[in-house]
């Protein structure tokens, strides 16, 4: 959408956001920064509170009267936009609820005020979301160079289209606040739907464990699984080309393998874990994350990592795959693992989880049941994952129309 004097809708005028803003400005960080702040009395908005469509509570942080007093220039009023103007979230903006009122701003987080009797506040809040002046707010040069922050005088220059009509820009409002409301319920079903897909795999999968046949055997980890790998040199020539595998390389709760590299393309030097197919892995690190790998193939793992091999007598991989994402020990590994710092599952502590075990033509009959299970979860979850970013999707070309004058009624939105 590209939009100059020549291609603006009928009645709609072009303007820099200096003419149509009363008030641009950011704040500061009070005296005596983060550990002066209270957890009651005036709000102080911050970049992490601001995002597109929503204000988010979480982290809202308080400062008394008398720091409130020197940031009395940044004091937010009714429908103030708050946009995000340094860092990573730069250009993300939203208009604060009154609840949180009073309020001020600190430095990476500037009010834009508009004149009311030229821009509504939420019809500007809504176009710095759409994807045409966001890409704007976000891009500078013809290199496409990503902003880290925007300054008061580029805002201030910066170019919007509106309707010169206030009714007009209501009117475009209301067809986007009931649209969006249709996606926001198509979403919330979506969503739900996703999460029952989910809960479904990890109820039988919890059921497993929790009702077990009066043949099962009562074991410690220890006695039918054990960690036979020794730590190697990934420098060695033998070791270069073999991928390797770090907790950062694994999908939470899924064990899909990510971004993966070779030892060489590392550059690794310190000291690995040799894997391979008979083994499944296991990290250690933050064990609520429940990243574990059932390996079909040759490489090295991070010393962060487990590599378990199960007896062949006694357990079968796949069983021990499966039960190392169960609640019961997912729920054991993080009892064992709270210490200050970095939580982590000690060996001895991992070898010492008490399970019962059924015979390995059971394991085996449990084990096509719940991959059985899995296939049909991942389409379902394929299904409304694909629903939700169809949904995203709508919701951004609905914004561009909205502000290239070709919205007309909610209609055109299907979901």
């Amino acid at each position: 959408m590209k939009m100059d004097a020549r291609s603006l809708p009928k009645g709609w005028a072009s303007k820099k956001l200096g003419d149509v803003a009363s008030k641009i400005g950011s704040g500061a960080t009070p005296r005596g920064g983060n550990a002066s702040y209270k957890t009651e009395g005036i709000s102080l908005v911050r970049s992490m509170n601001v995002h597109d469509f929503e204000f988010r509570e979480r982290n809202l942080a308080f400062i008394d009267d008398q720091q409130a007093k020197a940031l009395d220039n940044v004091a937010l009023q009714e429908n103030d936009v708050l946009l995000n103007i340094t860092g990573a979230s730069v250009a993300r903006c939203c208009i604060i609820p009154t609840d949180y009122l009073p309020a001020r701003v600190n430095q990476h987080v500037s009010i834009i005020r508009t004149n009311k009797e030229l821009v509504d506040p939420t019809f500007l809040n809504l176009l710095l979301t759409s994807k045409f002046y966001k890409d704007k707010l976000l891009f500078t040069g013809e290199q496409g160079a990503t902003r880290q922050a925007i300054t008061k005088a580029q805002l201030e220059v910066f170019i919007i289209a509106y309707p010169k009509s206030l009714p007009e820009q209501k009117r475009i409002v209301s067809i986007l606040d009931k649209a969006f409301a249709v996606i926001a319920k198509a979403k919330s079903n979506a969503e739900q739907n996703l999460k029952n897909a989910k809960e479904l795999f990890e109820s039988y999968l919890q059921s497993v464990f929790e009702n077990k046949g009066n043949e099962w055997e009562e074991k410690t980890l220890g006695e039918v699984c054990e960690i036979s790998s020794k730590l190697i040199d990934p420098r060695k020539p033998e070791f270069q080309n073999l991928i390797h595998i770090g907790a950062g390389n694994i999908e939470s709760q899924k064990g899909t393998l990510l971004e993966l590299k070779t030892a060489k393309e590392e550059n690794l030097i310190s000291g690995k874990f040799l894997f391979d197919e008979s083994m499944v892995l296991y990290s250690k690190i933050r064990p609520y994350l429940m990243k574990v790998v059932n390996c079909d193939f040759q490489g090295l793992c991070s010393a962060d990592i487990y590599p378990l091999s199960p007896s062949k007598k006694k357990m079968t991989k796949d069983f021990l795959y499966h039960m190392l994402l169960s609640k019961d020990f997912t729920e054991y590994a993080i009892l064992g693992s709270e210490r200050a710092g970095m939580p982590k599952v000690n060996r001895n502590h991992l070898f010492a989880y008490k399970l019962y075990l059924p015979t390995l033509k059971t394991q085996q009959t449990i084990v096509a049941k719940l991959d059985a299970l899995s296939v049909e979860t991942k389409k379902l979850e394929t299904i409304y994952q694909q629903k939700l970013n169809d949904l995203d999707e709508l919701k951004k070309s609905i914004l561009q129309k909205a502000f290239s004058g070709e919205l007309n009624t909610t209609k055109e939105v299907t979901v």
